[in-house]
């Protein structure tokens, strides 16, 4: 009797456990993948702030994949909010008959007013080493030396690793990640597309650590 009691009592702490675990990972992975450098700061950048992730920076860099539009249409409303006075767009053609992905967001922010001596493109990159690799020139050329990078929340950790790898450690990044997509949400657990893309960076993630 006492023995079945002792089985019934680690059993329920094994799925209580579990299920404080299940919690956590849901509620916790999503900052892990998109850290935000900005959350806390004001809409517009304080350059009085003590903290430095407020002030503004010296071009906003927006990668291209997943939903490009929305990563796009970030990356204009921080321009237009007075985060930076440039613009770096980043990625090749999805599709090769037709120009660069980097072109489509320098038109569709043409669109929105954006000026087009402000904006800088790199129409090579087809993954996300790439955009790292390849923005550097542009960052180093343009004497940049701070910039917010932005890209999908899922996407937003796996990036920054890369372009602090590759840009080199002189360049200051804040993460700002599109925190909703047509892709990603914050139920973002419900959807076959949402643990593909979770469980696609953790493994991305760690074979970037393997591999540095």
């Amino acid at each position: 009797m006492a023995k079945e009691s002792n089985s019934f009592g680690s059993a329920k702490y094994f799925g209580i456990s579990v299920l404080i675990f299940a919690v956590f990972f849901f509620l916790l992975l999503p900052y892990y993948l998109g850290p935000d450098d900005l959350r806390g700061c004001p809409t517009k950048p304080d350059n009085t702030s003590l903290h430095d992730n407020c002030h503004s920076v010296d071009a906003i860099v927006a990668l291209s994949g997943g939903d490009t539009k929305a990563r796009t249409d970030e990356a204009i409303k921080l321009y237009k909010d007075g985060w930076a006075g440039k613009l770096i767009f980043s990625g090749a053609a999805q599709d090769k008959s037709g120009p660069s992905n980097a072109k489509a967001m320098m038109a569709q922010a043409i669109d929105a007013g954006v000026e087009p001596t402000n904006i800088l493109t790199e129409e090579l990159a087809v993954n996300t080493q790439e955009n790292a690799a390849n923005t550097k020139t542009l960052i180093q050329t343009n004497n940049l030396h701070r910039i917010i990078l932005v890209t999908s929340a899922y996407h937003q950790k796996r990036a920054s690793l890369e372009f602090q790898k590759r840009a080199g450690s002189d360049l200051v990044i804040s993460n700002h990640p599109v925190a909703h997509d047509k892709q990603w949400h914050q139920n973002w657990y419900l959807t076959p597309i949402g643990w593909w893309l979770a469980v696609g960076e953790l493994v991305k993630i760690l074979g970037f650590y393997v591999n540095s």
